[in-house]
């Protein structure tokens, strides 16, 4: 009997490990398909890698969410690089995770349609509020460090494309919070959408 429920034990898990695998790298590959926004400027721009991330977390947990951002991330180093000495990666899995994460916990302890939609809402309102302090004090510093340009350059660049944008606060306010807004709506929209297709299956 222990035998069996060890193998059991096993099986789970390997079938986890299998998941979360596949779902790092279909997150990875959708990561290399970016479309820039019309409110920001041209190095902010929309992937929809965090629906993967986002069915892994559903069906396997706030845990696997995590893991499968940080294998996300990975994959996209290994095949891009980085400019940044790993900052900015370290930037995006925080951001990333500050909205996959609350989703998953909360549809784990709710799990119904209520929940889901209850940890999309939570998850965006985490990912707008940290997305914004990560940029404020380490993405947008790190990036005019490597680029070797002051912030005012790229305050400069958000306020072409909006007049109301004149220094670092307005920077992050009217183009950081509605870009991460944006894209935890679409990924929460898509997510609802393709769920049953999905979700479903990957819970089984």
């Amino acid at each position: 009997m222990n035998q069996t429920r060890n193998t059991q034990r096993k099986g789970l898990s390997v079938k986890m490990i299998t998941k979360i695998a596949l779902l790092s790298a279909l997150a990875g590959v959708l990561m290399l398909f970016e479309a820039p926004l019309w409110f920001a400027p041209s190095f902010y721009k929309l992937d929809l890698s965090e629906l993967a991330v986002l069915m892994g977390g559903l069906t396997m947990g706030p845990m696997a969410a995590a893991l499968i951002e940080l294998m996300k991330i990975l994959l996209n180093f290994v095949l891009n690089g980085t400019i940044t000495g790993g900052v900015g990666e370290l930037g995006n899995f925080i951001v990333g995770c500050a909205f996959v994460v609350p989703v998953a916990f909360v549809y784990q302890k709710w799990h119904n349609k209520i929940g889901m939609l209850a940890g999309m809402a939570v998850g965006i309102v985490c990912l707008v509020a940290l997305g914004s302090v990560v940029n404020y004090f380490v993405l947008l510093p790190v990036y005019a460090m490597v680029y070797g340009q002051p912030l005012e350059a790229f305050i400069a660049m958000g306020h072409a494309l909006n007049p109301a944008i004149v220094d670092l606060q307005t920077f992050i306010l009217y183009a950081v919070a509605p870009f991460n807004l944006l894209k935890g709506v679409v990924i929460s929209i898509l997510t609802v959408l393709l769920y049953n297709r999905i979700g479903k299956h990957l819970e089984k």
